[in-house]
């Protein structure tokens, strides 16, 4: 008989989470007071089971702990969806997010990330998407008369081997313009930025380039510029020019210079990326700039594979809360691939996965294993 249950696989995909530091959230913000049944620590677990098996409801939720393996994992043997909709509303979003970091800091020390801060130069993503909800449930995130939605605003740190994983993350009302979040997810002089051109901004950018931040980004075709200088090209290259210039009107205009470097996408349109690194090859520019394509996949993967399009409450702690919960689940499954030094500790996890209703998520561990990039 197979020794490997589908309770020792799930208690090793929840081992990152730190005990010590749980106790630590719980203590602070009071989370087992006056509670008999429904502690925070079962509660999350539940709450990552049924987003592994995307759960669409609490009562599906409750539902789950018919199964023997899962009131053994989470020391609940039964649990009414009420009772999950009043603690989701009642948990900050805070205890959420710190788990999410903690994991990230985990990610990093497992990836050497402070070590190639200092012999390399690590790049990091930026870009927001809108998550829709239903305009009569969430009033409080209505952003147009007829819609409602929340954005998530991310900063994906990018690895070669298809394994990047998101470091912060903000969450704001769809509303809210992108360029607003720019200054809070750029904070690290040792890492190279790359943005689309929804962050356009002048007078950002001088700021960014006086401070020592170094960044790529798409400008718009109808920006007002001016050649300061041609820059010399490979005979090889694919870039189309690479040029020194000025960016701005007389009305609205950056005080330093940048460079204008104008390739051709896959699809054959004309690409005009601005950066203010000039030590680096302009086919080097564009392919740090190919590399955004990453973010856009995780947020895809997201969507697709995470329970974040049926929300489990309605009050924006609780939609903030799933949120947090999908990044979680995210960064575990990084950790399970980082952590499986041997094939049999990796087994045991595709086991598990193989005995849960959970095929797009197993397709994912595989995927973040290095057999695909995601």
């Amino acid at each position: 008989m197979d020794k490997f249950t589908r309770k020792t696989s799930f208690e090793q995909w929840l081992s990152p989470i730190s005990t010590t530091q749980m106790e630590k959230l719980i203590e602070i913000h009071q989370l087992n007071y006056y509670t008999k049944k429904l502690h925070v620590a079962s509660f999350l677990k539940l709450l990552l089971f049924a987003q592994l098996n995307e759960t669409e409801s609490l009562r599906a939720v409750s539902d789950t702990l018919f199964s023997d393996d899962l009131q053994k994992a989470t020391d609940l043997e039964s649990i009414s969806f009420s009772q999950l909709g009043r603690r989701l509303n009642q948990v900050s979003s805070q205890v959420f997010q710190q788990i999410f970091l903690d994991l990230v800091a985990q990610i990093h020390e497992k990836t050497n990330f402070n070590q190639r801060r200092k012999t390399t130069t690590p790049l990091k993503i930026i870009d927001s998407s809108t998550i829709p909800l239903n305009l009569n449930n969430h009033r409080w995130a209505e952003f147009r008369k007829t819609k409602s939605g929340i954005k998530l605003h991310l900063r994906l740190v990018y690895l070669e081997k298809g394994c990047s994983y998101p470091d912060k993350a903000v969450l704001t009302n769809a509303k809210e313009h992108d360029r607003g979040q720019l200054e809070v997810l750029v904070d690290d002089k040792e890492c190279m930025y790359v943005f689309d051109r929804g962050y356009l901004d002048y007078e950002r950018f001088d700021r960014m380039t006086d401070d020592g931040f170094f960044f790529v980004s798409r400008l718009r075709k109808n920006a007002v510029t001016r050649i300061v200088e041609s820059l010399k090209l490979p005979e090889n290259s694919t870039v189309l020019s690479d040029e020194m210039i000025l960016i701005g009107t007389t009305q609205n205009r950056a005080e330093n210079l940048f460079r204008l470097i104008k390739v051709l996408d896959s699809k054959g349109n004309e690409l005009h990326l601005i950066t203010n690194r000039f030590d680096l090859s302009a086919d080097e520019i564009a392919e740090l700039y190919k590399s955004r394509w990453a973010i856009e996949l995780f947020f895809k993967w997201m969507k697709q594979h995470l329970n974040i399009k049926k929300f489990y409450g309605q009050s924006e702690q609780a939609v903030h809360n799933q949120v947090y919960i999908a990044m979680i689940v995210y960064c575990l499954n990084v950790l399970a691939q980082l952590n499986t030094n041997s094939s049999r500790t990796y087994l045991q996890i595709s086991r598990w996965l193989k005995v849960a209703p959970w095929k797009p998520a197993r397709t994912w561990i595989r995927k973040i294993a290095g057999k695909a990039v995601p």
